[in-house]
């Protein structure tokens, strides 16, 4: 922290992002300290819970000219939920990751591979993919937002940077996971749809663009 506030004294930065060199196409690399990847699902009718996954990767062909042409995959450690239950008597890590809901010790990977991208507007776009979760696979549609970037700036080692929102939801009990559904009526329980919410960034030293 001290070395990015000496930095801030000495460099003359850009006034804002879009005066910065803009992205350019290349490969780009999930950066794991900007990317949360969060699901949520309804507890009883009472509360909607929110976890994390830790473990996540992905690769982006990232192309500004060729926005529909663009692919990304992406790979989730089944055994990266983070629950931050606060008894210690329980590890509720374990339970989402256990046999009853992730079964991570049989389905250790959580895939998602796009296969087609549907612009929505001038910055918006439908990501469709094929998602792996639990052993079985089946599409699901990404409305994903690109928030901007930049080629390069002086105090960015990662190079060229971009950032992406994403929402989605699928139903848990298409993917074969079906414990503790409401019975029909009712609310008792932990509901079938699980909505998807991801804040991301991506990286790439390759695609850079040489600063002046």
């Amino acid at each position: 922290m001290l070395r990015i506030l000496l930095l801030c004294t000495t460099l003359a930065l850009p006034a804002a992002a879009q005066d910065l060199p803009a992205p350019v196409a290349g490969t780009y690399q999930l950066e794991q300290a900007h990317t949360r990847v969060l699901f949520k699902v309804n507890h009883l009718g009472f509360s909607t819970y929110i976890a994390p996954f830790t473990g996540v990767e992905a690769t982006l062909a990232f192309d500004p000219a060729n926005p529909e042409a663009m692919a990304v995959t992406a790979t989730i450690a089944a055994d990266s939920v983070e629950t931050l239950y606060p008894d210690p008597a329980l590890d509720f890590n374990a339970v989402i990751e256990g046999p009853e809901f992730l079964d991570a010790a049989r389905f250790p990977q959580i895939t998602f591979t796009s296969t087609s991208v549907a612009l929505t507007g001038p910055n918006t776009a439908d990501v469709t993919g094929d998602l792996t979760l639990h052993g079985v696979t089946r599409p699901i549609t990404l409305a994903v937002a690109y928030n901007g970037g930049w080629g390069a700036m002086p105090m960015d080692p990662a190079g060229a940077r971009i950032g992406f929102s994403a929402t989605g939801s699928l139903n848990r009990s298409d993917f074969g996971i079906g414990y503790g559904l409401p019975a029909p009526g009712t609310t008792m329980g932990v509901w079938d749809e699980v909505k998807i919410e991801i804040e991301t960034e991506f990286t790439s030293t390759e695609a850079a663009v040489p600063l002046p």
